[in-house]
């Protein structure tokens, strides 16, 4: 099967997105299909085009077996510029196309989800090019946008919204992450038939469980405390303002130590109110290379996974199948009607508190450190659960099939090299 992916995020960028994306690539190569990739510059992690590779308008590379076409973005100097990110999507969005229409024959489109923009071309792209496009949704929007107040004008709000309801019914499939996503959609029109629940997943072979002290550890003085650790985007969606509250509560227990490890719109104000506070018990740290992610989890004793709420509903945190990856307990705060509270009380791997509520998290903190065998219990049975269920062969199967699936609805023949 011959596969075009178009995603702002790809490798060796360590968004997310970018990771979920290139392994979910280089694992749909190893079962066989051909997989073609439009992307942008590297730009995330510096907030800005890598140096090597500025001044270029589309180049082009290899990933092993896959072909990738790299466009251009604007990169905007402050993230919360709404008018920033409408540059930033436009162009990549405009650049992209191009690349798309001169890549050549494919199957099938895979869309990833955000921008939300990326839908609209993508769509573009597999109509002018004959081949079906499927869209998958990472994050739902415009609700998260408008949940944590970043949209609000009602015709901004309205266009983005006819902009989702576009791209749903234009694209041929629909792949969401967790059952929220998908009762969600269903609520807006989007038909049952079209829509399929593919969970995220994790490398298991290479996240996975490492000594507690390691390198990463003993370069940071990690080995004589306690460590409750936060690693990912500090946005506003992760309410992080729970951990410096957390951090308050607990700054009497002179080895425990909260570490947010990270970048984002939201880091500079949590710096500046733990500074206000005068916590010598929590620690910001700068993004770290994914070649370093199993030695920063195992690093810590309890990992942490937070979000606003409401924002469950519309996000699932990848960074959970990592923590399971190196069996290391959840402290999640978030809504207990979500999916993905349930999914950790399925597996078994961390405790849970409603979100926003400081003390609840606190005295989670305490719970374990206390209670070191629970911790690593919890820990045990997360790497178990995502062996079974997360792994990035498990969940290719999963799109390879709905790849499948999608061309024999269309009466397009199934190529012969995929293998369902």
């Amino acid at each position: 099967m011959r596969i075009l992916l178009l995603t702002t995020y790809f490798r060796p960028e360590s968004a997310a997105n970018a990771v979920l994306m290139t392994q979910l690539a280089e694992e749909l190569t190893e079962q066989g299909h051909q997989v073609t990739v439009i992307t942008a510059m590297p730009h995330y992690d510096k907030n800005r085009i890598w140096d090597e590779y500025r001044g270029r308008l589309w180049m082009r590379e290899r990933r092993g077996e896959i072909n990738i076409h790299r466009v251009y973005i604007y990169v905007p100097p402050h993230k919360t510029s709404l008018a920033g990110r409408l540059l930033n999507y436009a162009s990549f969005n405009l650049l992209s196309t191009l690349a798309g229409l001169m890549a050549g024959k494919h199957d099938v489109l895979l869309v990833p989800s955000p921008p939300l923009t990326n839908g609209v071309f993508g769509f573009l792209i597999s109509r002018l090019r004959g081949m079906p496009f499927i869209y998958n949704v990472q994050d739902l929007y415009p609700d998260v946008a408008v949940r944590l107040g970043i949209l609000k004008n009602p015709r901004v709000i309205h266009f983005f919204e006819a902009m989702e309801r576009f791209v749903y019914r234009k694209a041929a499939g629909v792949s969401v992450i967790s059952d929220d996503m998908r009762r969600n959609l269903m609520g807006k029109g989007v038909p049952e038939d079209k829509l399929v629940i593919i969970p995220n997943f994790v490398d298991t072979e290479f996240v996975k469980p490492l000594p507690r002290k390691n390198c990463f550890s003993q370069e940071q003085q990690f080995d004589d405390k306690f460590v409750a650790l936060f690693a990912g985007n500090v946005g506003l969606s992760q309410g992080l303002e729970i951990v410096i509250e957390a951090a308050e509560r607990l700054k009497a227990i002179p080895d425990l130590l909260f570490a947010i490890v990270g970048d984002g719109s939201a880091k500079a104000g949590l710096v500046a109110e733990a500074e206000k506070r005068g916590l010598h018990n929590i620690r910001f740290l700068p993004w770290q290379p994914y070649e370093r992610v199993p030695e920063l989890y195992s690093a810590a004793d309890v990992c942490l996974a937070t979000l606003r709420r409401g924002i469950t509903e519309d996000s699932v945190p990848s960074k959970l199948y990592t923590i399971m990856g190196v069996a290391r307990p959840i402290l999640a705060s978030l809504d207990s009607s979500s999916d993905t509270w349930r999914m950790i009380e399925q597996a078994g791997s961390g405790l849970c508190v409603e979100p926003e509520d400081a003390k609840a998290l606190a005295e989670a903190v305490l719970t374990l450190y206390n209670d070191r065998e629970k911790a690593a219990e919890l820990g045990r049975r997360g790497r178990a659960f995502v062996e079974a269920h997360h792994t990035q062969q498990r969940v290719a199967q999963q799109y390879q099939e709905f790849f499948a699936r999608i061309l024999a609805q269309r009466g397009k023949p199934v190529p012969t090299n995929a293998k369902v």
